[in-house]
């Protein structure tokens, strides 16, 4: 196939073609045209997305010599017309390259070789071969960036036989692929960069508009660092502004309070918390002391908004208090319903036994040791065959 559209101008958004092969993959239809401005995976780029006539392309791969196309549905013969969408392919071209420009400034300047380049969805990394860099140095290298985008170089792409390619020094490459043959595919920033890659790219740097450092993490011995660029970079820091402005009004504080703002909260969220467990600590025992008096050998109870920690903390000290009884305590909150069963030390109820049949009776699940057996369950409205049940296996056993 001759040099793809999208290699000879990257900002060419359509094309006519030719359906020159097709098949299937996995299940999914495929077609290789006889030219495209879609361009596949690669090179740490993903592939771009778009149509051929009206039927959406969800992935391009290359597949020898061949670009496969592949598509939503099933596509006749014939000449098509293959567009492209757009906004994520200058999205892809924005970060890119960025990418370039960042690993040469890292480099010439810093010394930190990149090993790794990604292009993600919302965020990019590249990975330095260096142990950790300081807020500091990651400060410098995003000033240092920005220098070379306010400077507006020139970003141009040519093609070198593969003799002129082996003459040549400064070209930055991680190698070329195994099975590459003939002419090897240059871009190069004026005065900043010549790299060997074949993915796509802007025609100046200023088309970068900014780059920002987002932090970095330890990997593999060296150092990842995430960055976002262009439209990205405006697009999260509208996000970052929207949950600003919802912060300030729900905390009533400005910008640079709002971090003491939340802290302030959590601190009074813990105390509440805390006094809310030592109330519900209270209230189960109160409780308990309550159904121990009873004569009956089994009582039952059931609580609105209470979750199976409660529950648990009643069961054991019920258990405690009056060793001969067994009990049914139940509980519905927003999580759903939940239950125990649990008896005294001298009670002779198998617990596990009856506990697994009223989960059944019940439509959930649980489990337990000993003389506890504790579940949760959609809903309880089963609950008075369950305890008519566990009625009749005590007057049983």
């Amino acid at each position: 196939m001759t040099v793809p559209l999208f290699e000879e101008d990257a900002y060419r958004r359509e094309c006519q073609a030719e359906v020159v092969a097709s098949g299937s993959e996995d299940g999914r239809p495929w077609v290789v045209l006889s030219q495209t401005v879609l361009y596949p995976e690669g090179g740490g780029q993903p592939a771009d997305r778009g149509f051929v006539d009206e039927v959406e392309v969800v992935d391009v791969q290359r597949r020898g010599e061949d670009i496969l196309h592949l598509l939503a549905a099933p596509l006749a013969a014939g000449q098509v017309r293959v567009r492209l969408d757009w906004p994520r392919r200058f999205d892809h071209m924005q970060q890119h390259t960025a990418q370039h420009l960042l690993t040469a400034v890292a480099a010439d300047r810093f010394a930190w070789a990149t090993t790794a380049f990604h292009l993600g969805e919302t965020t990019c990394d590249i990975e330095l071969d260096v142990p950790a860099l300081t807020p500091g140095q990651l400060a410098a290298l995003e000033e240092a960036v920005a220098q070379e985008i306010r400077a507006a170089r020139p970003v141009r792409t040519r093609r070198v036989g593969a003799a002129e390619f082996a003459r040549m020094e400064g070209v930055r490459s991680r190698g070329l692929p195994a099975d590459h043959v003939g002419e090897v595919r240059l871009v190069e920033i004026e005065g900043v960069d010549c790299n060997t890659c074949g993915g796509t790219h802007l025609r100046s740097t200023a088309e970068i508009e900014a780059l920002a450092v987002l932090g970095s993490e330890p990997m593999r011995g060296g150092t990842r660092l995430f960055f976002v660029a262009g439209g990205r970079l405006r697009r999260r820091l509208a996000a970052h502004e929207s949950r600003n402005a919802a912060l300030r009004t729900l905390l009533g504080a400005p910008d640079h309070e709002l971090p003491e703002a939340v802290a302030a909260r959590l601190e009074v969220l813990r105390a509440l918390e805390k006094k809310l467990s030592a109330t519900e600590a209270e209230l189960a025992e109160a409780m308990a002391r309550e159904l121990a008096r009873t004569e009956a050998p089994f009582v039952e109870a059931h609580f609105e908004e209470r979750e199976l920690a409660f529950l648990q903390r009643l069961a054991r000290t019920l258990a405690a208090a009056a060793p001969d009884k067994a009990a049914f305590l139940s509980a519905r909150a927003a999580a759903g319903a939940c239950f125990v069963l649990v008896a005294g030390a001298h009670c002779p109820l198998d617990v596990q036994a009856c506990g697994r049949e009223v989960a059944t009776r019940l439509g959930g699940r649980g489990g337990g040791s000993g003389q506890l057996f504790q579940g949760k369950a959609p809903a309880l409205d089963g609950r008075e065959a369950a305890l008519a049940w566990l009625r009749a296996a005590l007057e049983g056993r």
